[in-house]
């Protein structure tokens, strides 16, 4: 398998990593995120203008039509600078919800505007109470003559306080789960903050006027295939984050001095640290595996939950090691390292956890004939 990136991904990468570092040094970013937006919709313009907005999309729906890879390459560098802008929240998952099952004349009233950064999409799926992933939908949809209400309670939806548009499930009367087209507005929103500076929403609908996206029938297995695809983005993320935190651990190592000389010189913490650097490397393997395995269209979620689970452990432990080797400056808000720690913490709840992945893989074990402990 070829993990080399190719010189259009290399370009792509080094642009979008040029612009994220001219704008989001420490100070900046905690700047930003402490506005009521929590990113900057500058920055969101220059990356419509870069297409970074449409890269996973077609062509006939406004995109450039590139694949796993370059979203991956993307989502690395937004984890590096742990830029704010909600690409997978308002643009990735809900709009391959569109893509994948809306109507031609859906597709095109959404998606160009996506694409362009004029419109912000939301996912609601999860309702209070529920655990990852969510089989039994408490909201409803109703069939009003050719149209559909929904009642009922979406939390957590990410950035579903800033989103123009929203892309609801709910239980359809006849059985399954369908996807519903809903104007923000339309709907009660309660915005709330998290720890790790995002936003998000709790979204109530009560006999909502909503908009059936597609054709009908059960959409299950679409929301499965985005879901996956949204795993693999937040593992890239990930990436990215885990990478920037050992890179400001060793260089902590190289600089700080104790006893008369830099802590570096201490055999166990370089032992540490190296440590750190074999969670890197796995994480990485397992995060191209699971990207390269989209790219060549298998869409597997026993892939996504041994990625997820890989690398939520990795992500665990360079996050641990990194504010333990920093000591008491590692926990301040004024130093990077405590942004990247809670950002790691926020995406290895996001989707499930650790624990909801390894019950996702052992649910599984009677599939295999031969299994190794």
């Amino acid at each position: 398998m070829d993990f080399e990136l190719t010189d259009e991904q290399l370009m792509l990468r080094d642009t979008v990593r040029d612009l994220l570092a001219r704008t989001y040094d420490a100070e900046t970013r905690v700047k930003i995120t402490d506005t009521d937006l929590g990113w900057s919709r500058e920055i969101w313009r220059q990356l419509a203008e870069l297409g970074v907005l449409g890269l996973a999309f077609s062509e006939e729906d406004g995109g450039v039509g590139a694949g796993p890879i370059e979203t991956m390459v993307v989502l690395e560098e937004i984890g590096r600078r742990l830029a704010p802008e909600p690409l997978l929240d308002a643009v990735l998952l809900p709009g391959a919800l569109v893509a994948r099952v809306g109507t031609a004349e859906q597709r095109q009233a959404v998606l160009p505007d996506v694409v362009g950064g004029e419109k912000l999409l939301a996912f609601a799926h999860e309702e209070p109470g529920t655990r990852w992933p969510a089989t039994e939908l408490a909201t409803t949809a109703t069939a009003q003559g050719d149209a559909y209400v929904l009642t009922g309670v979406k939390n957590p939806v990410p950035h579903g306080d800033c989103a123009d548009q929203l892309v609801v499930s709910a239980a359809l009367p006849e059985g399954g789960v369908g996807l519903f087209l809903v104007a923000a507005d339309a709907a009660t929103r309660k915005p709330f903050r998290t720890f790790d500076g995002r936003r998000g929403a709790q979204i109530e609908f009560d006999a909502t006027p909503a908009e059936l996206l597609g054709t009908g029938g059960d959409a299950r297995a679409a929301i499965d295939e985005a879901l996956v695809h949204a795993q693999a983005a937040l593992c890239a993320e990930s990436l990215g984050a885990m990478e920037e935190s050992l890179r400001l651990t060793t260089e902590y190592l190289k600089t700080r001095k104790q006893f008369g000389v830099t802590l570096s010189k201490f055999q166990t913490l370089s032992q540490r640290a190296a440590n750190m650097y074999v969670s890197l490397e796995l994480a990485r393997s397992m995060s191209y595996y699971a990207s390269a395995a989209l790219a060549d269209g298998t869409v597997d979620p026993v892939i996504a939950s041994r990625t997820r689970l890989q690398v939520g452990r990795g992500a665990r432990h360079i996050g641990q090691e990194a504010v333990q080797m920093h000591g008491g400056i590692g926990i301040t808000t004024e130093y990077p390292v405590s942004h990247y720690v809670a950002r790691l913490t926020a995406i290895g709840r996001t989707l499930g956890g650790e624990l909801e992945h390894l019950r996702t893989l052992t649910d599984r074990v009677a599939e295999y004939d031969l299994v190794e402990i």
